[in-house]
């Protein structure tokens, strides 16, 4: 398995994934997370030239696709009902959808995540839907900690979650 960025090239194979994420998430309770077409062709392209996009591929096939996005995340300035773990330095998980073919892609995207953060002195965080109770059981299992509740642009409430592992991180 092998994660890499995306490039624009990539973007006709990602977008299905995106699609079967969609109707995944509505047949399991969270109908409500990435409607109106989110996330769109436009926002995916817009992380791929941001150098914020990655696949996971094995044999050519994407398998999962998410955004990595290092520095702060305008969206989670402010948290309700908690606080963050520390201020230090974090990177953001974003848009993370699996294409459904092989089990366990949360956890590998997760781990190269931590492994890359880790190695640059940052910590991790990401926010899942408050319906979305599968990914909030894989990001709990991966030993993330729900620090709260952040508020996106339009005011819909997200579950916020954070992973420290660096000597020094209270």
């Amino acid at each position: 398995m092998e994660i890499k960025k995306a490039g624009p090239a990539d973007l006709s194979n990602i977008m299905p994934i995106y699609d079967r994420a969609r109707a995944y998430m509505a047949q399991n309770g969270n109908a409500t997370q990435w409607t109106g077409g989110y996330p769109a062709e436009t926002d995916i392209a817009a992380d791929i030239q941001a150098g914020n996009c990655y696949i996971c591929t094995e044999q050519g096939q994407i398998h999962a696709v998410f955004a990595l996005i290092f520095g702060e995340d305008p969206t989670y300035r402010t948290i309700e009902e908690g606080a963050w773990l520390t201020d230090e330095p974090y990177a953001t998980i974003h848009r993370m959808a699996s294409a459904g073919i092989l089990p366990g892609m949360a956890k590998q995207c997760f781990a190269w995540c931590e492994r890359l953060c880790n190695s640059r002195g940052f910590g991790l965080r990401i926010d899942t839907h408050v319906d979305n109770k599968v990914m909030q059981r894989v990001i709990e299992d991966f030993g993330f900690q729900k620090c709260g509740i952040i508020r996106l642009q339009n005011g819909s409430p997200r579950m916020a979650y954070q992973k420290l592992w660096q000597v020094g991180f209270s």
